[in-house]
């Protein structure tokens, strides 16, 4: 059948237990304190060097370099999704100087792929 374990020993222990709730020492709490103060931020202080961001500006000759490569790309963008009419042209044009120089626009690797 089943034992019957003596249980009431240690309620006693665990009761007094429950009593006394154990408290930290001042003395741990001021070394808590000390660590938790020397962790905090501090205003105006910065922790290492500047981020990947701040290197790329600083290379690309800060906010006016900056300035400059965001406009050169949105003008690129601009040209190539709507092009001026002078430029269709230039693209008839260069198309018209492979055939006069000679020069085939598929390679014989292409014309390998091409025919199976």
């Amino acid at each position: 059948m089943t034992e019957r374990k003596d249980t009431e020993g240690l309620d006693a222990f665990f009761a007094a237990a429950r009593e006394e709730s154990p408290m930290p020492s001042g003395d741990l709490l001021a070394r808590i304190e000390a660590q938790a103060l020397a962790e905090m931020p501090r205003a105006g202080v910065r922790r290492g060097g500047p981020g990947l961001f701040g290197q790329l500006v600083q290379v690309l000759g800060g906010w006016q370099g900056m300035a400059g490569l965001a406009a050169a790309c949105a003008a690129g963008v601009w040209i190539g999704v709507s092009p001026p009419e002078g430029l269709w042209s230039l693209y008839i044009l260069q198309e018209a100087g492979l055939d006069g120089l000679g020069v085939d626009p598929l390679s014989a690797f292409d014309m390998a792929l091409m025919e199976g």
